[in-house]
């Protein structure tokens, strides 16, 4: 099956990198693109799921939980197109149901791998995991700040000036 870059993307940075932010940008972008404001999609469960770990990852067990939540739901709704999308959609609500518990009980957080059941999808993501440098499937490296708190380090200019500029649009300036 030929996978969406972005979706292919947001793998190789879910288990080679564990950038959980870039994760949720690049599907975020794909997801604007081709289901817009469908808050239902698969592609925002996925979204979801990089975010709650994301939030785990930071000690922010709240936020995490919260986002499962939601992720949890789409996935349940969407189990039959993320099996189009080479994934096993019963280990998955299996996984995220281990990762509620988890936080439930305020264990500390452990990377996740997501189940590719789609040999060639898995292949071809491994493959340009390694082009990347990254190692398939290695653990979150807990001591990189950058990496654990890269919501709050990153360049927020060309976000602010197009809300500034949205919102000059909206007042008809």
């Amino acid at each position: 099956m030929n996978y969406p870059q972005p979706y292919l993307l947001y793998l190789i940075y879910f288990h080679g990198s564990r950038d959980y932010f870039e994760c949720h940008e690049v599907l975020e972008e794909y997801w604007k693109e081709v289901d817009p404001k469908n808050r239902a999609s698969h592609w925002v469960g996925l979204i979801q799921i990089a975010v709650s770990l994301y939030h785990y990852r930071r000690n922010n067990l709240p936020g995490a939980s919260r986002t499962l939540d939601k992720a949890l739901k789409n996935i349940n709704n969407n189990v039959s197109e993320l099996e189009q999308l080479g994934l096993d959609g019963a280990k998955l609500q299996d996984l995220l149901g281990d990762l509620k518990e988890r936080l439930a009980s305020n264990k500390p957080y452990v990377s996740l791998n997501l189940p590719i059941t789609d040999s060639s999808l898995l292949n071809q993501a491994q493959s340009l995991c390694s082009q990347k440098g990254f190692t398939w499937c290695s653990p979150s490296d807990l001591s990189n700040k950058q990496l654990i708190h890269r919501h709050s380090l990153r360049d927020r200019t060309p976000v602010i000036l197009e809300r500034k500029n949205a919102l000059r649009k909206r007042k008809g300036d």
